[in-house]
């Protein structure tokens, strides 16, 4: 299965194509939700740009810092069309440049984040399927049967067979995980009972737990020794999700106006 689209005059790969479809996606969702909720439009206009080039950069950061040897050559750095881009790293400095932002601007962070976890919980999902059209982020050597077995659509059974053999496609199973929490979130988020802090807590500790598990299928994981370290940061978002509930439940106001 070919990565890219190639128009003669440009190549375009279909890992950016996910990528961009997904932050579409979560950028019209939080427009329209801090909309309802009586953002100004332009201010969380400004605050995705920032938080969308802060994500990217840290993403890449992130990455990188973990293949020193493999990005020996400076200029592969910036070739992120290649793939090379850590969820953790952009959520990290994406999560520092919307504390600045709000600080600046005299927003709440939590309430902020409620919206923004919305939007980019359903980008995560989407943004997978670029590791797909790349061949990457998926688990250990399978057999075809196993993955009929499992009734997947014949073309992922083909893009997983890569260089020779059939891998296990935990970029699916990410996916899918990452779609389910986003109609949860979209479910729930308008009821009476929520709090400020509330999305952003389910968050947290819906992708940390997910993401612990199916690391430990992978097998192109970001090692700090021999500690996978996707496993240590979803374990550091499941327990600070887990007492940003709390505190939520004893100290925030309500879900609604700003």
């Amino acid at each position: 299965m070919s990565n890219v689209i190639n128009l003669g005059f440009i190549t375009i790969h279909l890992y950016s194509v996910c990528i961009l479809i997904g932050v579409f996606v979560g950028y019209n969702l939080i427009l329209r939700e801090s909309k309802r909720l009586g953002f100004d439009k332009e201010v969380i206009s400004d605050l995705i740009f920032y938080m969308l080039i802060f994500g990217i950069i840290g993403a890449r950061v992130y990455y990188c810092i973990f293949n020193m040897d493999y990005y020996s050559d400076f200029l592969s750095i910036f070739k992120i069309w290649e793939g090379g881009l850590a969820i953790h790293g952009g959520i990290i400095f994406g999560l520092v440049s919307i504390y600045f932002f709000c600080k600046k601007k005299g927003l709440s962070f939590i309430y902020v984040l409620d919206i923004v976890v919305v939007g980019l919980i359903i980008a995560q999902a989407i943004g997978r399927w670029g590791n797909f059209f790349n061949g990457e982020a998926h688990g250990g050597i399978v057999s075809y049967s196993f993955l009929k077995e499992l009734h997947l659509p014949s073309f992922i059974i083909k893009g997983m067979y890569i260089n020779g053999k059939y891998y296990m496609p935990t970029f699916l199973l990410e996916s899918i995980w990452c779609l389910i929490g986003f109609i949860i979130m979209v479910l729930i988020r308008h009821k009476g009972f929520m709090k400020k802090g509330y999305l952003t807590g389910f968050y947290l500790i819906w992708y940390g737990i997910e993401r612990f598990f199916v690391e430990g299928f992978r097998t192109d994981s970001l090692m700090l020794f021999s500690i996978k370290m996707a496993q240590v940061v979803s374990l550091f978002m499941v327990i600070i999700g887990t007492f940003l509930l709390i505190y939520s439940y004893k100290k925030n106001d309500f879900y609604g106006g700003v």
